[in-house]
């Protein structure tokens, strides 16, 4: 059943960018374009049970992925009603149930709430279902796992279409705070090592680093982050259909706001307790264990066996 794998992911991606074409998320648009493609047909090419189960197990993790990040808002919702539709259109019973890992959960529990505050409530609502029905199978793992069983060496890593994925953001990504402070210690670092290295002040070609790098990368990282906040209310304004999530934006903010702290941070020291002091303490530890260690062990002596109060009743008497 593996080589309806790409067949069934194209025929995926050909209903999703219909749908994304609409602009919308709502699920009427994409009933009426699941209607059209009569995508329900694909479940009647197979009359044994077993290859039934297969096919269906198939169907559902090749759509499961287009239900989380990276991929847009949009594409989610599609997702959304792609398994919803698959599972009710399947020809198993009892139904086949959709896999979802439980570090994905909490991607779901994010997206059902953006979909309340911008009050898609077909969106809740699908998803609510599913959860009524039991229709999803909570997993360690979003496949099935065989244990030694050889496989063929192929590239099974999803390649992600471009037009589906969510509005970049990798240069909050890239240039974290945690980047942006571990440079700034390195640089502080080098220009210690230069000043102990040369007893006068450095010349400019031993300047081989630019002095306000750290601050340069925070400017540019906010100066980004400014216009792709501009262009999305712009989109959102322009479109207002569409029902963009609001997760991404609120990451970003974060994302913002921790930056702008980056130079009161970065040069902070922890304060360590000194070795002797930390040597006194682990004494101090350690001869407390050692005495209540002797306390239980004197608390619960075992008494003499009946040999030796023989042996010493018998020396008592003579």
């Amino acid at each position: 059943m593996e080589y309806f794998r790409q067949t069934l992911k194209t025929d995926c991606e050909d209903l999703l960018g219909r749908f994304q074409a609409t602009a919308s998320v709502r699920f009427e648009e994409f009933s009426a374009i699941w209607r059209e493609k009569k995508f329900s047909n694909i479940f009647y090419g197979i009359l044994e049970p077993s290859e039934k189960k297969v096919f269906t197990r198939l169907a559902l993790s090749v759509a499961a992925p287009y239900l989380f990040p990276p991929h847009s808002f949009q594409i989610r919702v599609g997702g959304l009603y792609l398994l919803y539709s698959l599972y009710n259109t399947q020809l198993n019973t009892p139904k086949e149930r959709i896999r979802i890992a439980l570090k994905d959960w909490d991607d779901l529990m994010r997206f059902q709430q953006d979909a309340l505050n911008a009050q898609h409530y077909d969106v809740a609502y699908v998803f609510r279902k599913l959860l009524i029905d039991k229709a999803v199978c909570f997993t360690a793992m979003p496949v099935t796992l065989s244990f030694q069983v050889k496989k063929k060496k192929a590239d099974r890593r999803q390649r992600l279409c471009e037009s589906f994925m969510d509005r970049s953001s990798r240069p909050q990504e890239v240039i974290s705070t945690d980047v942006l402070e571990e440079l700034a210690n390195i640089h502080e670092h080098y220009e210690g090592l230069k000043k102990a290295i040369l007893p006068q002040p450095p010349q400019s070609d031993l300047s081989l680093i630019n002095h306000n790098l750290v601050p340069k990368l925070h400017s540019a990282v906010l100066t980004f982050y400014g216009w792709q906040r501009n262009q999305a209310e712009f989109e959102s304004r322009s479109d207002h259909d569409a029902g963009e999530g609001t997760s991404s934006q609120d990451e970003s903010s974060r994302r913002a706001q921790r930056l702008a702290s980056i130079k009161s941070r970065s040069y902070a020291q922890a304060v360590e307790a000194s070795k002797s002091r930390r040597h006194r303490q682990i004494e101090v530890i350690s001869a407390a264990l050692d005495t209540e260690s002797t306390q239980r062990v004197s608390r619960f002596r075992r008494p003499p066996s009946l040999k030796a109060r023989t042996n010493s009743r018998f020396m008592a008497q003579g």
